[in-house]
């Protein structure tokens, strides 16, 4: 628990580092969820949210904490839809010593939602739907804050600093991407 909550402290800690989005930048518009998005040869996903995603695999059980710290796992439940790029334990583990036990105390949770929330952006974002680096395009978060989620010429998915590991897991609700490390935003915007 005190793992969870520090990696969610954390995540709240680097959403505050990141840039807002501002006017006249362009921005990702994800495309309108349609069932033809879904590969035929993906196992059914029609009461799989994106928390039931994240909570039945071990290795995203600090991002479980957190999300339950901040108070999103019911939005994170609901409707959607929504990409989350999901950091991993390691991921968390990874963060200053301290900083997620900090971020997982009640007095931090607006911290702590902060951050979580920056791993979410709204609609749902295919691996294959993420512009090319040279776009040079903005994606907003649902708090609003700027992520620069781009493919670089290798393939290779980037957000912010940190590589997309993992892609394309499906949920009735959006989308989990799996990244290696703790997207923080700067705490001045």
């Amino acid at each position: 628990m005190k793992m969870f909550l520090f990696a969610a402290a954390s995540v709240f800690a680097l959403a505050a580092c990141s840039p807002a989005v501002e006017e006249g930048t362009p921005t990702v518009v994800p495309p309108p969820l349609e069932t033809s998005e879904i590969p035929a040869d993906a196992p059914p996903v029609e009461d799989v949210t994106l928390v039931d995603v994240v909570a039945t695999n071990p290795d995203f059980s600090t991002l479980l904490a957190a999300v339950d710290a901040a108070g999103l796992s019911e939005t994170l439940a609901g409707p959607g839809p929504y990409t989350v790029f999901a950091p991993t334990n390691e991921a968390f583990a990874a963060l200053e010593p301290g900083q997620l036990d900090a971020l997982l105390l009640p007095e931090n949770k607006d911290d702590l939602t902060r951050i979580v929330s920056y791993h979410v952006v709204p609609g749902k974002v295919l691996a294959a739907d993420v512009p090319a680096e040279e776009a040079a395009t903005a994606t907003a978060s649902v708090n609003n804050l700027a992520l620069s989620v781009r493919r670089m010429a290798d393939g290779t998915v980037m957000v912010n600093q940190y590589k997309v590991t993992s892609s394309d897991i499906q949920a009735s609700n959006g989308v989990v991407h799996v990244i290696d490390g703790v997207l923080i935003p700067r705490m001045e915007e």
